[in-house]
């Protein structure tokens, strides 16, 4: 039990955070106030910094719909083409927000669930089934898969990057499965970034604030004789502990470094030949609450550590025989560690992947792949979390063709595809996919999807056992995976409609019907006895199956709106609704109820504004809706950020995130750490280029 002179602590404690929080707005109205006077030194130029990038507010929408996307069929389209719901947040939408992280920069694209669990934890997913495990979303970055095969979802705490060298971040919602394969069910994340050429010179930036309590990152770029190009970084964070909803401290702070390097080499302009690393290490600090024997309330917190590291490498060579026709082929290695108090994990992933690209008479523009994936685990056991075997080394086989048909020049596309993959649990899998794009003027296009997708059984849920309450008597109730687990499938329907009506103004509508089937229940099963670990104890199984179906249908709309050539507004909205069933001889007391893991409605603004003396002020609001399952109220959430590039070299900026409230995001599932909140939080930051 904690002393009272450890109560007083606490309090004490918070009653500062608090008085420090306070300060924030002041301190943020105060430096509005400041930076016109200080504006006094040589004008920016209209570019972008030293990279010489056109400044976003400096082209116009009808520019913007004209960017070239590559993720919805590996092949470049303009976006105003693109028969799938995609939006594209550029490294200007990135700078702009003010994000410190990748997760906070995916609330930019519409369409997202992006929920803050705790300091360095997120539930990120696309159209429903939103979770910390999420495993229905495929995250890529230059090409290389983020998700770990334990669980088939992504740790986005160890997803960093230097934020400036981002390019972009398409994000598709709707399946990919077609041309990426399994998990890439609901959506694809591919994050791309600059090549070396566009990094040269020396970049540093440095801030801090009340929960982002450090981050600085320097990258240096140069060039090595006349065709090739590197660049290095290395960068740090440190991120304060969030708060329970008492205002106490939730213990759960955040520090990383990361370093890595990128060169570019192109030998002549048909070649170009790419290797990039990255490695990190961290701490990130959390409580959680396992089941117990031997404690007289059957259950005990534990402070748990958790040391992460890793590293990877990844190579590609690009060669173009002519405007149409292009190889790709790209190779990496990617190891991962985490040790947690509940279980440990070691991780090796190699990958190989082949494609190429030509036209076929001059309607058929073809694409076709082959690709191989082995990963190799290590995983140390606790009595919560238990894994059987600890060992295990699968493998992964891939093709992929895919035909675009113009049926009509420049007017009506045929896209048809399909990827067939051979995996360690459920064999082979077949992933069929056909859009329909109509131009129906040179500014607006209607398109029409359907698609197949499956996502298949990840480790945990063919290995796993998770031990997660203690009952007197004793009694202890556990999770088991199942050898017998299918791939969970996907029948999706998309029709969209994009319109640019005036020169300043883009509404792009997306709406889809997805039929799930075989979807994750929990089966309880016959009691046993055990005898280990003592006492010996009877166990309550519940067990993992594909019983569960359903179907979620809903709209996206994202609009863009440009009043004055200063001025930029976006505005989104997403409605969705989500209805499951449980399958005949389904006993499942759960997962039903994650019908409502996920908002059905979300709506974003977000206001850019370039003022007079070289001042940026752009401001963000959002509203979520009520998670009930999660027991997570609504709540919104206004952010804001005043810049000043004085010169060119020198870029000035105060952030604030959450400014009127804290609130509650999200809350965990399978394994028990803290329900926390996000709090306001204020940092400046200072960036340097030359």
């Amino acid at each position: 039990m904690k002393s009272t002179s450890g109560n007083n602590r606490d309090a004490r404690k918070t009653i500062l955070r608090k008085k420090r929080t306070r300060r924030w707005p002041t301190l943020l109205i105060s430096f509005g106030f400041l930076l016109p006077a200080l504006a006094a030194e040589e004008p920016v130029a209209t570019t972008l910094t030293a990279t010489n990038k056109v400044n976003i507010m400096d082209m116009d929408l009808t520019e913007l719909m004209k960017i070239e996307v590559t993720s919805p069929s590996k092949r470049p389209e303009k976006l105003l083409n693109v028969a799938s719901a995609i939006y594209v947040v550029t490294g200007e939408d990135i700078r702009r927000s003010g994000v410190t992280s990748i997760p906070e920069a995916l609330r930019l694209a519409p369409g997202l669930e992006v929920a803050r669990q705790d300091s360095h934890t997120w539930a990120i997913s696309s159209r429903g089934f939103n979770d910390e495990f999420a495993n229905q979303l495929l995250v890529l970055v230059d090409g290389r898969s983020v998700y770990t095969p334990l669980f088939a979802g992504v740790y986005w705490d160890v997803q960093d990057l230097t934020l400036e060298d981002i390019n972009r971040i398409e994000v598709i919602r709707g399946p990919g499965a077609a041309l990426w394969g399994a998990n890439a069910v609901n959506g694809v994340i591919n994050i791309t970034t600059k090549k070396a050429k566009d990094t040269q010179g020396l970049l540093i930036t440095a801030g801090g604030g009340n929960e982002e309590r450090g981050f600085a990152t320097i990258r240096y770029g140069d060039k090595i004789g006349e065709h090739a190009f590197f660049r290095v970084y290395g960068k740090y964070l440190n991120r304060d502990d969030s708060v329970l909803p008492d205002g106490s401290s939730a213990n759960d702070s955040w520090s990383m470094w990361r370093g890595g390097f990128r060169a570019d080499w192109e030998p002549t302009d048909k070649n170009l030949l790419t290797l990039q690393g990255d490695i990190y290490k961290g701490d990130l600090n959390q409580s959680v609450t396992v089941p117990s024997f031997t404690s007289p309330s059957l259950s005990e917190v534990l402070r748990d550590k958790v040391n992460v590291a890793g590293g990877n490498l990844l190579g590609r060579w690009n060669h173009q025989f002519s405007e149409n026709s292009e190889l790709a082929f790209k190779v990496y290695y990617d190891r991962t560690e985490r040790d947690r108090v509940v279980f440990n994990e070691r991780r090796d992933t190699f990958d190989l992947d082949l494609q190429h690209r030509f036209q076929l008479g001059s309607r058929h523009d073809i694409v076709v792949g082959l690709g191989y994936n082995i990963t190799a685990d290590a995983l140390d056991n606790t009595f919560t979390v238990m894994f059987d075997p600890r060992h295990r080394t699968a493998s992964l086989y891939s093709g992929f063709v895919q035909d675009e048909i113009e049926i009509i020049r420049d007017r009506l596309r045929l896209t048809l595809g399909t990827k067939v993959e051979h995996n360690d649990y459920t064999g082979w899998e077949v992933q069929p996919n056909a859009r329909l794009s109509l131009t129906i003027t040179k500014r607006q296009t209607a398109w029409f999807a359907a698609s197949r997708a499956i996502s298949t059984p990840s480790r945990a849920e063919d290995d796993i056992r998770i031990n997660q309450q203690v009952f007197p008597g004793p009694a202890l109730l556990s999770q088991f995976g199942s050898r017998d687990m299918d791939s969970k499938e996907l029948i999706a329907f998309e029709l969209g409609y994009r319109i640019q009506p005036h020169d300043r103004v883009i509404l792009d509508l997306a709406t889809f019907y997805n039929i799930y089937d075989r979807q994750r229940s929990l089966e309880p099963g016959t009691p046993f006895p055990e005898a280990s670990p003592p006492p010996a104890h009877l166990v309550v199984p519940y067990t993992i199956n594909n019983l569960i179906e359903g179907e979620v249908y809903g709209a996206e709309l994202a609009s863009s709106f440009q009043p004055t050539d200063w001025w930029r507004l976006r505005v989104n909205y997403s409605a969705w609704s989500i209805q499951l069933h449980k399958k005949k001889g389904s006993q499942d007391p759960l997962l039903e109820g994650a019908e409502d893991d996920s908002p059905n409605h979300q709506v974003g603004v977000r206001s850019l504004m370039d003022l007079p003396h070289h001042l940026e002020l752009d401001l963000g609001f959002r509203y979520v809706d009520a998670l009930q399952n999660r027991k997570v109220p609504s709540y919104t959430a206004f952010d804001a950020r005043l810049g000043w590039r004085p010169t060119r070299n020198w870029e000035f900026s105060i952030v604030g995130q959450s400014l009127f409230n804290t609130h509650k995001e999200f809350a965990p599932s399978y394994i028990q750490t803290q329900v926390t909140e996000v709090e306001m939080s204020v940092y400046g930051k200072v960036t340097f280029r030359f």
